[in-house]
């Protein structure tokens, strides 16, 4: 049994990037947590009431996935890059004695503020000679989100490390539709179709049917 980490900025990045690979996980009998660092601000204006629905939202999507370790940071959305310790120190401090053997953490090269900063802390909390320094260390893409950014050539999301979902590309779908606020109308990434496309793509640029890519960091093999 392998402890598996995924750390989203937001309620639904964790379904949208490794929605099919958690599934997986849990199907190969490992241990995962889910960490979402910050609470939603719709309209850059926050509503506890909404919020706490959207929690809700998150834990049925994880428990359609097969996960039910889901902590909540509650950081301030859309103000994660303020000032990065809190960020740092939030991750740490969810974590405690929890030592996970590979973590799934957002790309750097997102054209979100949020997803760049988490990126950030995870590089600081999950270091070589950190406490918490895992021995596999990935970044997945969020559909909308990653794809969006218009970065230089050297920044852009270029997996180059894919897992087989076809087997639970219906359950990543299921999850999203947890999120009613996120879901879209097709052609957008973010909807139930589009997702669909986005993991059968991702699967044809390595003979699979559906896949889910990353950037592999680290891989370290004992």
């Amino acid at each position: 049994m392998k402890k598996i980490l995924v750390v989203a900025p937001h309620m639904d990045d964790e379904v949208l990037g490794v929605g099919g690979t958690i599934c997986k996980h849990v199907q190969a009998g490992d241990e995962v947590r889910i960490i979402i660092v910050a609470n939603r601000a719709y309209g850059h204006l926050y509503d506890q009431e909404v919020i706490k629905k959207e929690e809700g939202n998150c834990l049925k999507a994880c428990s359609i996935l097969g996960v039910d370790k889901v902590s909540f940071l509650q950081l301030n959305d859309e103000q994660l890059d303020e000032k990065l310790i809190n960020v740092i120190s939030a991750i740490e401090n969810s974590l405690g004695d929890y030592l996970p053997d590979t973590v799934y953490i957002p790309y750097q090269g997102d054209i979100n503020q949020d997803h760049k900063a988490v990126y950030s802390a995870c590089q600081v909390v999950f270091r070589v000679i950190g406490r918490y320094c895992a021995k596999t260390l990935l970044c997945y893409e969020v559909p909308s989100s990653t794809d969006a950014s218009q970065t230089l050539p050297h920044e852009r999301f270029s997996p180059n490390y894919y897992v087989d979902i076809e087997k639970h590309l219906d359950k990543k779908i299921s999850a999203i539709k947890a999120y009613e606020k996120e879901i879209r109308s097709f052609p957008h990434p973010r909807s139930t179709e589009g997702l669909r496309i986005y993991s059968q793509k991702r699967g044809m640029e390595v003979g699979m049917n559906c896949a889910e890519a990353f950037v592999l960091i680290r891989n370290v093999i004992q």
